[in-house]
């Protein structure tokens, strides 16, 4: 129910009193939340609240009562003013103290441990066979995936006739003549253009031949090709070199057995193996039940290759090697299909607990 505006001092003066009552009454510091604030606000402060309707009937009253009694209303306007802002401030500072409360982390709890990466199983073969021939004493070098017939092929002692320059051996590129590597002995021709011997190089990289994909063939893998040119080398510093490497990879009781063999680029070639990992040389598939396993391919550099780098061939003598990276991942780790290194399946590669780096 509506109360009538006072239009006297004493009507005023007790309407005051009235608002100060209800005021006091209405506890505007011990308000619960927001919303109860703002009905206290509105009942006193609202368009027909009490202190709005007292300072409206100042209006009613004579000039000199208005100087008298404007300031208690104004007053009594601002106290209210000052509790509802105080009161506002500690509700909002409560809430944002419950919600941080709520969503507080404790520190210290043990953290959840992020996933922790791992290097690739062909990157830490290749990692440790290049480690190895470091500690021999070879260098790292590399060379572009893109190349041309004469770094691949005529530099090589490839005729042209070869069946390895033929497209469904080798990838080119369309309407250009260039291709895409076969084999990292493209960073040997390379690195000799460049550098005058003795050398001792390896060749780490990723090359492309246009195979049939299958458990043990891939059109894209790793090779680790090495060089070494010197005075008065041959087949027994070579021998010497890569038992040296595979005992050191394989362990010092790995057995090795010399083939001999044809590469264009050397003479004498050679391909070496080594006794099955899988069944100690008693016959099995992985070895195709001859109880031993190709690892890799070797030879004397053949002259005429010698001298397409402009070294002296009278003077300087060199062997050369290349190893499949996947075929030493696929003995190291025991897996009888290189297309697994491939997959990305994270359960296959969490097997290989590598740390990165």
């Amino acid at each position: 129910m509506e109360r009538e505006a006072p239009t006297t001092r004493a009507a005023w003066e007790q309407a005051h009193a009235r608002a100060e009552s209800d005021l006091r009454s209405a506890n505007v510091e011990l308000s619960e939340n927001l919303p109860k604030l703002e009905e206290i606000r509105l009942r006193f402060l609202g368009r027909k609240g009490e202190i709005t309707e007292l300072l409206k009937s100042l209006k009613d009253l004579s000039l000199e009562d208005k100087r008298d009694l404007g300031p208690k209303a104004q007053a009594l306007k601002a106290t209210l003013d000052a509790s509802i802002e105080s009161r506002r401030a500690a509700l909002e500072d409560a809430g944002d103290a419950e919600a941080l409360a709520k969503d507080a982390i404790d520190l210290s709890l043990p953290s959840l441990r992020p996933p922790r990466g791992r290097l690739h199983p062909l990157t830490t073969t290749l990692h440790e066979i290049a480690r190895i021939f470091q500690l021999m004493g070879y260098s790292w070098a590399e060379g572009p995936f893109v190349e041309d017939d004469r770094h691949n092929f005529t530099a090589l002692n490839i005729p042209e006739d070869h069946p390895a320059r033929d497209s469904h051996d080798t990838f080119y590129l369309q309407g250009l003549p260039l291709l895409l590597r076969t084999h990292t002995s493209t960073v040997q021709i390379r690195t000799m253009e460049s550098s005058r011997p003795p050398l001792r190089v390896i060749c780490p990289g990723r090359v492309f031949r246009h195979e049939q994909i299958d458990a043990t063939h891939s059109a894209v893998f790793h090779q680790v090709e090495g060089l070494v040119v010197d005075e008065n080398i041959g087949f027994a510093d070579l021998k010497g070199h890569l038992q040296t490497f595979l005992q050191k990879l394989l362990g010092a009781s790995t057995k090795t057995r010399f083939r001999a063999s044809y590469f264009p680029f050397t003479e004498p070639s050679t391909e070496v193996d080594v006794k099955c990992f899988f069944c100690p040389g008693t016959g099995c598939s992985a070895c195709k039940h001859t109880g031993w396993i190709e690892i890799l391919g070797a030879g004397v550099v053949n002259p005429a290759v010698l001298k397409s780098v402009g070294y002296d061939a009278e003077k300087w003598s060199a062997f050369a090697f290349g190893i499949g990276v996947e075929r030493v991942a696929m003995l190291l780790h025991g897996v009888p299909d290189l297309r697994d290194f491939y997959t990305n399946d994270l359960r296959f590669l969490k097997q290989f607990d590598e740390d990165l780096v």
